[in-house]
This record gives C-alpha cells, sequence and structure tokens, in this order.
C-alpha cells in the first residue's frame, strides 16, 4: 500500500489551479454544515485543554514565585531577572506543549472524519460509519499523539530558523491529515514521507491555493464576524 501510494505520487501531474477552486467551492457548498459542526467539536474539546493549560500555568508560575519569593512582598518590584524564575518557565513550556499535543491528537482525528464525509460526499457516497472518533480505534490513538508531537516537533525547528522554512513545511504538513485521513494504516514515518514527497511535487501550486483558501475563509468575517465559523473549514 504505501509503496503503492508513492508510485502514484510520482506519476502525479501538475493540476489546474481554477479548476480545483472551483470544484472546491462546488464541493464545500454540501459539506459546509458538515464542516461548522466538525469545526464546533474541535472548539467544544480544545476549550477545556486551553482552560486546564492555562490553570496549569498559574500553578506553577505561583508556586515557583512562593519559592523564590520567601513571601517576601517586595519581591514583584525587583527589576532584575530572577534565575529562580527559570524552572518556572522551563515548565510551563513543558506543560504547553504536551498540551497542544494531545488537543491536537484529537483535532487530526476529527479533521480526518472531516475529509472523509468531504470525499464521501463528493463522490456521492454512503456516509463513513464510525462516528467523529473512529480514527481513535484500532490502536490508532498512539499513532495520533506520536504524529502531533512530530508536527509539533517540525513546525518549533523550522520557526526557530527565523521563520523561512516554516513556509516551506506548510504546504507538506497541510497534506498530512490528509494522507493520514486515506492511508491511516501508515506509520508515522511513512505518512511524513508520503506527505513531504506529495508537497515537493506541486509545492507552489499548493502553497498559492493554501493562500487563495484562507482569503476565501477570511470572507466569513464579513458576516458580522460569525460567519467565519461557517467558512473556516474551506481552508482546512
Amino acid at each position: 500500500m504505501y509503496q503503492e501510494l508513492l508510485s502514484r505520487i510520482e506519476q502525479s501531474k501538475s493540476f489546474d489551479f481554477g479548476n480545483v477552486i472551483s470544484k472546491s467551492i462546488d464541493l464545500f457548498k454540501k459539506v459546509w454544515v458538515d464542516g461548522f459542526v466538525h469545526l464546533l467539536i474541535m472548539f467544544a474539546i480544545s476549550l477545556p485543554v486551553l482552560i486546564a493549560m492555562f490553570v496549569g500555568m498559574f500553578m506553577i508560575f505561583g508556586l515557583n514565585y512562593l519559592v523564590a519569593s520567601g513571601g517576601n512582598p517586595e519581591y514583584m518590584n525587583s527589576q532584575e531577572f530572577d534565575p529562580t524564575m527559570i524552572p518556572g518557565l522551563i515548565g510551563f513550556v513543558l506543560l504547553m506543549l504536551v498540551i497542544s499535543a494531545i488537543m491536537q491528537t484529537f483535532n487530526i482525528a476529527i479533521m480526518a472524519h472531516f475529509y472523509e464525509v468531504c470525499k464521501s460526499k463528493d463522490l456521492g457516497d454512503a456516509m463513513p460509519q464510525g462516528g467523529y472518533f473512529k480514527y481513535f480505534k484500532n490502536g490508532n490513538f498512539k499513532k495520533l499523539l506520536v504524529l502531533s508531537f512530530v508536527i509539533l516537533g517540525i513546525s518549533v525547528i523550522a520557526a526557530s530558523l527565523c521563520f523561512v522554512p516554516i513556509i516551506y513545511i506548510a504546504v507538506p504538513l497541510s497534506l498530512l491529515l490528509v494522507v493520514f485521513a486515506f492511508n491511516p494504516e501508515l506509520t508515522v514515518k511513512e505518512l511524513l514521507t508520503a506527505s513531504f514527497k506529495l508537497g515537493n511535487n506541486n509545492w507552489f501550486m499548493i502553497f498559492l491555493m493554501l493562500i487563495v483558501a484562507g482569503l476565501i475563509a477570511y470572507l466569513g468575517v464579513f458576516a458580522c464576524g460569525i460567519g467565519f465559523l461557517f467558512t473556516a473549514m474551506f481552508a482546512r
């Protein structure tokens, strides 16, 4: 299956930009309600996770402050950086990375289900069975968690290199969830390899499409802002 996928990617040809955008708009007319529902589910999952992250942040910094200040009320008036705050900063960064990876794990599974819905409605097939969290079955949760950490790791490294590489990785990472949705049996390494290979084949066209899709999705802001909730998934 993996070698067949790579072979199909190698044989793939450049696509007509205008035709793809036109077909994407036609498809979105069929799935915008489904996109809205999937977006709400991701929001419902992300909100408590974000609350937990901020609660953890205050607990870490609060505890660290009490230890560093020794109860001295004048401690906050000090203008010098206190090295004893470093453990708190490190703890917060690690907490943020772990929670972000967990949140992204759920989002990947939900987005994969949305892509399957799109495929079904585009081809006129029956709707996918198994529910919104079907991609957590068959031991996929561990794979998705590892995939989330890999995505975060690649993104952090790319961002640390003056943000220029992050423009390059935006294309293959945008394809990664689609590749997973239709090839969930592949390993994390195989998913990454296939995504980067596909992205490199048509990098400029896909990058341009991401920009245009983002602009189209942003049009929802003009509908009193709330319209963005209905158009946001077009960019995905």
